[in-house]
C-alpha cells in the first residue's frame, strides 16, 4: 500500500494571485454542483482560468436561469441534470460525467476562488492522487465561517483522526481534487452535504497520496445557504461512525 501524505502549499486569497505561466499535460475537469445559482455563476465561472479543458455543470432542479447563465458564459459547458437531490448525488453525477485526467470540484456560490485550481493542479501533477482545501491550514483562511462552525470542524477532524488515523486540518471544506483513475476509491454513497467528509475519510481509507492546499473561503454572493450547522453536524458525526462500523468496501491503491 503506498504511503499517504499530507502536505500544504501556499494558495493565499484571490487579491495576491500573480500571472502564473501553465506548462501542462494532463486534463483538467471542473465538477460545480448547482441549485438556483444564476446570480453566482457569473462570478464564478469567470474565476475558472482559462487552460481548464471542461466545466461540468450539475444542475439539481433549478427554477431559475442557472442552465442558461451557464451556457451563455462558458460555451461548451457540459451540464448534467440530477434528479436525486443532494450535494453528495451531485457531486458524483459530475465526478463520472467529466472527461479530464484531473477532476477539480468547485462550489457555486462564490465562496472559492476557481483561480486557485492552479495549486490544486500542481500537487496532483506532482505526485499526489487526492488534494483537499483547507481554510485552516497555514496561509488559509475564511470570511464566512462562525465560532461554532469552527468549533465543530475541530471536533469532526478530531474524530477522523483517532478513527481513522487520518491527520486534515480542515473537515468539512468542499473544494477538492482527485485523479480520474482514482475516483472510485471514493466510493461515493452519500447524498447529502456530509458527502465532503465521507470523500475525505474514504481517500485516507483507500490509501491515496494526499496533500492539503490552503485556501480562502469567501462570504456567499447571492442567495441563501441550504446548509445547517448543528442539523448537518449531527448528520456529519453519525457518517463518520456508521462509517467505522461498516468499513469501507471501495479498493485500495
Amino acid at each position: 500500500m503506498k504511503t499517504a501524505i499530507t502536505k500544504a502549499v501556499s494558495c493565499g486569497s484571490s487579491m495576491e494571485s500573480k500571472p502564473q505561466v501553465l506548462s501542462k499535460k494532463a486534463t483538467v475537469s471542473v465538477i460545480i454542483p448547482t441549485l438556483n445559482e444564476a446570480g453566482n455563476l457569473p462570478y464564478v465561472l469567470n474565476t475558472i482560468p482559462d487552460w481548464v479543458d471542461e466545466v461540468v455543470v450539475v444542475d439539481g432542479r433549478s427554477t431559475d436561469d442557472t442552465e442558461r447563465i451557464a451556457r451563455l458564459l462558458r460555451p461548451g459547458v457540459k451540464v448534467v441534470h440530477e434528479l436525486t437531490p443532494g450535494k453528495g448525488a451531485a457531486l458524483k453525477a459530475g465526478l463520472y460525467a467529466a472527461s479530464g485526467d484531473y477532476l477539480v470540484a468547485l462550489d457555486a456560490d462564490g465562496s472559492m476562488d476557481g483561480s486557485r485550481l492552479q495549486a490544486f493542479y500542481d500537487e496532483l501533477a506532482n505526485g499526489a492522487e487526492y488534494v483537499k482545501g483547507s481554510r485552516f491550514a497555514p496561509g488559509g483562511g475564511s470570511a464566512d465561517i462562525t465560532r461554532f462552525r469552527r468549533f465543530g470542524d475541530r471536533g469532526i477532524c478530531f474524530l477522523m483522526r483517532i478513527l481513522f488515523g487520518a491527520h486534515y486540518s480542515d473537515a468539512t471544506y468542499g473544494y477538492f481534487a482527485v485523479r480520474a483513475d482514482r475516483r472510485d476509491h471514493l466510493g461515493i454513497d452519500s447524498n447529502g452535504f456530509e458527502v465532503e467528509t465521507l470523500i475525505n475519510i474514504r481517500a485516507h481509507r483507500s490509501g491515496l497520496r494526499i496533500a492539503e492546499v490552503p485556501c480562502f473561503e469567501a462570504n456567499r454572493i447571492h442567495g441563501d445557504s441550504n446548509l445547517s450547522a448543528l442539523k448537518d453536524g449531527f448528520r456529519i458525526a453519525r457518517c463518520i461512525v456508521r462509517e467505522k462500523v461498516r468499513g469501507h468496501r471501495a479498493a485500495r491503491v
